[in-house]
């Protein structure tokens, strides 16, 4: 590798990077900042910006061994050293590639200091990192709810690439699918599979099958049965849509996002599943009637997704979760409004955070007495999965692990009593 072959992605991961932790964004918004790059180039940019983000506690330790001063925590030299350890532990670079692409970030800048810090370390030895620390303000929060167990399992699956779920409409088609292209199948109408490509997997084109973490596959599988006329809230992308779009419901689905409803009609029309589209604001929308069933899978902070999307750990601080949970219990209070006696409303998020499940669930329990938990029945979720004594769900790291892990989440299904 020369020194101008693979500047471009390098330079693109250091914007990212800066844009995930100074701006609050998300890699993929920050991402898409850079769509001028080549599809590889920014398949590496990506790549190297989620190993960095997999790993800061632990990259940054490293670079204040190596230097007399500590670097500031925003400082181009730390985040470029940030990037150029992430590709060595992380991704296995070559020590020469490394320098050579680090060096050239800092042009007309710390370019002694970069080079020193990687000389040094390098020549130290640098050791994979298989369970880095999550930063340390998690790390405290998690362990207080959840205890120490979960926050060791969550290093180990931060730094683990997690497998593809997929969700198939018919079970029988799934297995055959497991058994035909090495997957394995964790629960009905699942698959996992070993990939990177989405579109390159069998079945894409003829919308076979949509991707979707088998945690988030859980909620739509609580919606009971004899609900035919359902309301999928804040929809888009659209994987519980298609679930329940493909149990043959009359489907209402409910996003404010154009753009993101837009990508839920174009998988619509590629899976062949019908439903109602309805751009709109749920904090202000009225529907025509009420529904026998409502899914309610509300914005939050997704901290539950880290294995994913490991920026999560670094932008959900504690007045974002607190601005979710008011925002989960209104959208609530609003959509159990528009539930039929005896009618059932899931709601789920994507948290680790108790402020947006438990609470808001136990808040709003104790402000409607007319709604009732209502807990899985046998073979409604699969085996693995147990309820608590309130009788909702929560996934937490750990879950699983050999065999991939999940996504943590919140679940619960209340019921209207008549």
């Amino acid at each position: 590798m020369t020194n101008a072959e693979g500047i471009g992605a390098r330079q693109a991961a250091l914007r990212m990077l800066d844009g995930v932790l100074r701006r609050g964004q998300t890699l993929d918004a920050a991402a898409a900042g850079e769509r001028k790059l080549a599809p590889a180039d920014h398949g590496l940019a990506i790549a190297i910006a989620g190993e960095a983000l997999r790993r800061i506690p632990d990259l940054d330790e490293l670079i204040d061994s190596a230097t007399r001063q500590r670097l500031p925590d925003d400082s181009k030299a730390r985040t470029v050293l940030r990037l150029a350890l992430a590709q060595k532990i992380g991704l296995g670079t070559p020590d020469h590639a490394v320098v050579a692409t680090a060096l050239p970030l800092v042009d007309g800048g710390p370019r002694r200091l970069v080079h020193g810090v990687l000389g040094t370390l390098l020549r130290r030895g640098l050791t994979p990192i298989d369970a880095p620390r999550l930063p340390p303000e998690v790390e405290a929060r998690w362990s207080a709810v959840w205890g120490d167990e979960v926050v060791s399992a969550a290093r180990r699956q931060v730094a683990a690439r997690p497998a593809l779920d997929l969700t198939f409409a018919d079970d029988t088609e799934a297995q055959a699918y497991a058994a035909q292209h090495d997957g394995s199948s964790l629960a009905a109408n699942h698959v996992r599979v070993r990939s990177s490509s989405v579109a390159d997997l069998p079945g894409f084109g003829e919308g076979r099958w949509w991707v979707q973490d088998l945690a988030a596959s859980l909620p739509a599988r609580l919606i009971a049965s004899q609900s035919q006329e359902v309301l999928d809230l804040c929809a888009a992308p659209g994987g519980k849509t298609m679930q329940l779009a493909a149990s043959g419901r009359h489907l209402t689905a409910l996003d404010a996002s154009g753009s993101r409803l837009k990508r839920l009609r174009e998988n619509l029309s590629r899976t062949q599943l019908t439903a109602e589209l309805v751009e709109a604001d749920a904090l202000t929308w009225r529907p025509k009637g009420q529904y026998d069933g409502i899914l309610l899978d509300a914005p939050c902070s997704a901290t539950g997704t880290f294995r994913r999307h490991p920026e999560v750990l670094y932008r959900a601080r504690p007045r974002i979760i607190a601005d979710n949970a008011t925002l989960q219990g209104q959208l609530l209070t609003r959509a159990s409004a528009w539930l039929k006696p005896g009618g059932t409303l899931v709601y789920s998020v994507c948290s680790l955070e108790p402020e947006e499940g438990e609470r808001v669930i136990t808040d709003f329990l104790a402000d409607n007495p007319g709604f009732a938990i209502s807990p899985p029945r046998d073979g409604e979720l699969p085996d693995f999965v147990t309820s608590s004594a309130e009788g909702w769900v929560r996934i937490l790291p750990g879950l699983l692990e050999a065999q991939g892990g999940l996504d943590g989440f919140f679940i619960a299904r209340l019921v209207r009593r008549g």
